[in-house]
């Protein structure tokens, strides 16, 4: 046996007991704990995630990004190859059940997100230079006190973004030129995964060298745009194929609630493979999103918190089933070429069995610009969690380049190996993600209250951390800090102010008399 197999069978063995034995029980009790706790936040206020994700930015500076921005940033991490790649390896792995599974984790995820998100508005700090940073590395040493714990989620979070996820997205794009240039093995052939390789690198060395404004503005155009296409593909390929559409739901129903082929082999179930490749592409209860949404500069953390359940929904509801969609068109037209598929070449011929050879190219395209917007933001959160560690700049010129370096490993990697990887960072980070959330949860509840109370009086919610008792000390959000004084508000800031003011003001006048 080869060292790379060893090391497949390892991180495979590893892999496999984290979602069997502890994620599982973690992600569907977080899930679940704060959509009770939350009154059913992420389908009560789904018209208000719509409402603020158009809001401007609360704060006028040129570093700060908009709520959308911010969105964008998070939305071209969720949305990368995991939405193609993911799904079609669920499908194809676990069955078709596994769909049904990744949906019902996006339903309950989005109330973790909501959490961890609103977490990272109500503990972000300000960059010297100008904008937000925040994440759970930050709610973790600012909630509970416990900068080691801090560390250790960002030094995590580097391994699964910059390394694991980073290499997955690298390898996904390679292998989109597998039904161009197959070699021998299956596998891109080597001279194009080197040149592919390449070609990434440079790109996104040009955008990272270039500061996290440049990833936004550029995520927030290519994003949507890619996403639209994609969707715009998904329906034809479903409305020109409605006569398939029952066989394809008995398919994925069927499969789901298949309880003797379930616990048969429950590692490599389609509850399992639907739950796994639900979080790589939800990112949900991970601590990945919650890295984006501390950078929007909005009056109240709920805010963002809403938008970022959203982007969930966003992420699996709709990308995701358009991919389980084609695919599964496929699976019924055509079951034993599709049964000897996976992953990206798998959901290109899926394309090119309903639209020809045109679609195969299109989705080969989309596919680039997918991996290419994943790695952007998967560094954005690999850079705010290095900035958390050490301030240095020539560490982090290293750490830029060693990125890059990363990203080209990754192009050439092997499949099985890079899942496992990915899984594995993923794991340890949604675990000590969760266990903070469920200390902390508590504040992004009171800071749900606050803005519902807020609403229901009328008034675009501001927030004051002055105002939740026994809030551990926040940087931002006090009475008199800028956050209050952005055009807008004024009126609204001064009758926070007023109401800090009229408590105190009797124990005041006590003091003279």
């Amino acid at each position: 046996m080869d060292f790379n197999q060893m090391l497949i069978d390892v991180t495979g063995e590893i892999d496999g007991f984290m979602y069997t034995y502890i994620l599982l029980i973690l992600l569907v009790a977080a899930g679940i704990y704060f959509t009770c706790r939350t009154k059913f936040v992420q389908i009560h206020y789904i018209k208000d995630m719509f409402v603020h994700i158009t809001e401007k930015k609360h704060d006028d500076g040129d570093k700060t990004l908009n709520s959308f921005q911010a969105m964008m940033v998070s939305t071209a991490s969720r949305v990368g190859t995991g939405n193609i790649a993911g799904v079609a390896t669920a499908v194809a792995t676990g069955g078709p059940g596994a769909v049904f599974w990744m949906w019902a984790m996006s339903l309950v995820g989005a109330a973790t997100a909501f959490i961890e998100s609103t977490l990272a508005q109500i503990f972000k700090v300000r960059k010297p230079e100008g904008g937000f940073l925040g994440g759970p590395a930050y709610y973790i040493q600012q909630g509970l006190g416990k900068r080691w714990a801090g560390v250790l989620f960002s030094v995590l979070l580097i391994l699964c973004f910059a390394f694991g996820f980073n290499g997955l997205q690298a390898y996904n794009a390679v292998s989109s030129f597998i039904p161009y240039f197959a070699g021998e093995n299956g596998e891109a052939d080597p001279a194009i995964a080197i040149a592919a390789g390449l070609i990434l690198v440079i790109m996104t060395a040009a955008v990272i060298f270039g500061g996290t404004k440049r990833i936004s503005v550029f995520s927030s155009v290519l994003v949507p745009i890619m996403a639209l296409v994609y969707i715009a593909l998904a329906f034809f390929i479903v409305f020109t194929n409605l006569d398939q559409m029952p066989a394809v739901f008995a398919f994925i129903f069927a499969s789901a609630f298949d309880f003797q082929s379930i616990f048969g082999g429950f590692a490599g179930s389609c509850v399992m493979l639907g739950i796994k490749r639900g979080l790589y592409s939800n990112e949900a209860g991970m601590g990945s999103a919650p890295n984006a949404a501390a950078t929007a500069s909005v009056s109240h953390p709920v805010k963002q918190g809403l938008i970022q359940s959203l982007s969930v929904y966003i992420d699996t509801l709709l990308l995701c089933t358009c991919s389980a969609m084609i695919v599964m068109v496929f699976y019924v037209q055509q079951p034993e070429l599709a049964a000897s598929l996976n992953g990206i070449p798998l959901v290109q011929l899926a394309i090119q069995n309903s639209v020809g050879d045109l679609g195969m190219h299109l989705i080969t395209f989309a596919i680039w610009c997918f991996a290419y917007t994943s790695l952007l933001g998967n560094y954005f959160y690999a850079e705010g969690n290095f900035l958390f560690i050490t301030k240095n700049r020539a560490a982090l010129f290293v750490f830029r380049v060693v990125c890059c370096l990363m990203i080209f490993y990754g192009a050439t990697n092997s499949f099985d190996l890079a899942w496992n990887l990915a899984d594995i960072f993923m794991g340890f980070m949604a675990m000590l993600n969760l266990v903070a959330i469920f200390l902390l949860g508590k504040w992004a509840l009171s800071a749900l209250d606050d803005y519902t109370r807020q609403r229901k009086q009328g008034l675009d919610p501001v927030f004051v951390a002055d105002q939740i008792e026994g809030l551990p000390k926040t940087e931002c959000w006090h009475v008199g800090a800028d956050e209050l004084s952005a055009p807008g508000h004024e009126t609204l800031g001064s009758v926070m102010a007023d109401v800090v003011a009229d408590a105190t003001r009797p124990m005041e006048e006590e003091k003279l008399v």
